[in-house]
């Protein structure tokens, strides 16, 4: 019988990477199974699932946490409407399964699901759980987390701990996946899928503190929409050499060459960059709900795998000081890589891969059991 999945979730990237790795796992397993993502137009799926090649259902939802007054009412009255489209949308196409990878579109199209008592499956990548998450893991059949400690905000019988999903390329052995590059020194700059202006504009005065090296260094830069002209222009005028682009893709060669990343912590980039096994300086977002950024930053700094740069104290200084300290102490980077290395959940997607198949599994079964009885009764009636 022919499966049907619908992934749940985006908005950026973070939600969006995790839920395609799943994706193209479950294709791999069987390309006969159907995959639909269901997420909102204004969201970051809508420009990169059609490049995927997987097919979008757009919903009418936004967030609710951080608005006030009317800005609050307009996402309270969106929340039926996305759930009557949500309904309606499941009803039609009839899923085995429904996964749940975070962001607008997932809180109605999981609460669907439930209703309609399709197997849920949620997907949580952070160390602290979103208030969704934590009440849509009441209601899930399975929740597969990334982090142990967010096991205490689930029913217990219900969790797995699985790691983050990452692209397919980044969970190769070791031996396979080359050593970052020290000459010369390449750095890895991201902020996010829409990019961070602190990060851009510390960087900009980063540059001149770090003139007397600039012929050792290459810069990758993600700069976001926004800043991308200024910053782009600042590193030309300052004579670094720098690939600079308002947004990345083909993150694993990204990472394979990195000898430093700096970035945001959002739970997937951490998750690629463990996987990879590098080194990182790591600013959080200080508005993050429930400032899970710096709770996925303080796992990574307790391991001593990087370090934390607090979004305030973040500075055209610090980020040279950490460039420099990464490229005068290679003995030290290598022991944060190798920390790093051990933290990556390179088996995340296959193991969250199984627990889909046991969900869909039992769900197929059911249905040829309850088409087994079907035909009995018609039988009975002649």
């Amino acid at each position: 019988m022919k499966r049907k999945v619908v992934i749940a979730g985006g908005g950026t990237g973070g939600h969006l990477f995790p839920g395609i790795a799943l994706a193209k796992a479950l294709k791999r397993n069987d390309m006969t199974t159907e995959i639909e993502f269901v997420g909102t137009k204004q969201g970051i799926e809508s420009k990169i699932l059609p490049e995927e090649g997987f097919k979008l259902k757009t919903i009418i939802s936004s967030g609710l946490l951080g608005k006030k007054g009317l800005a609050r009412w307009i996402s309270l009255f969106k929340l039926p409407i996305g759930t009557a489209e949500s309904i309606w949308f499941l009803f039609s196409n009839r899923p085995n399964l429904v996964v749940g990878v975070g962001g607008y579109a997932s809180f109605p199209l999981v609460f669907s699901a439930w209703l309609l008592r399709i197997p849920i499956l949620i997907h949580e990548q952070n160390a602290f759980p979103g208030m969704a998450n934590k009440w849509l893991g009441k209601i899930a059949d399975k929740v597969a987390i990334s982090y142990l400690e967010s096991k205490q905000f689930f029913p217990k019988k219900k969790v797995e701990v699985t790691g983050n999903m990452v692209h397919e390329k980044l969970c190769q052995p070791r031996g396979d996946f080359p050593s970052p590059i020290k000459e010369p020194f390449w750095v890895l700059i991201l902020g996010g899928s829409q990019g961070a202006h602190s990060i851009n504009m510390a960087m900009i005065e980063a540059l001149d503190l770090l003139s007397n090296r600039k012929k050792r260094i290459f810069v990758t830069h993600q700069t976001g929409f926004s800043d991308y002209e200024i910053v782009k222009k600042k590193y030309t005028e300052k004579g670094f050499s720098a690939n600079v682009m308002p947004f990345l893709t083909d993150m694993p060669e990204r990472y394979r060459i990195a000898s430093l990343v700096i970035c945001r912590s959002g739970a997937t980039t951490l998750a690629e960059i463990t996987a990879a096994g590098r080194a990182s300086s790591l600013i959080p977002f200080p508005y993050a709900a429930n400032n899970h950024q710096e709770h996925n930053a303080r796992v990574i700094e307790a391991a001593n795998a990087g370090e934390i740069i607090l979004d305030k104290d973040v500075s055209g200084e610090r980020l040279a000081q950490s460039i420099k300290r990464a490229m005068d102490e290679p003995e030290q980077l290598k022991r944060m890589e190798d920390n790093s290395y051990r933290l990556g959940s390179r088996d995340a997607v296959e193991k969250v891969k199984r627990i889909c198949l046991e969900l869909m599994g039992d769900v197929v079964r059911i249905m040829e059991n309850n088409n087994k009885t079907k035909e009995k009764n018609v039988l009975l009636c002649f």
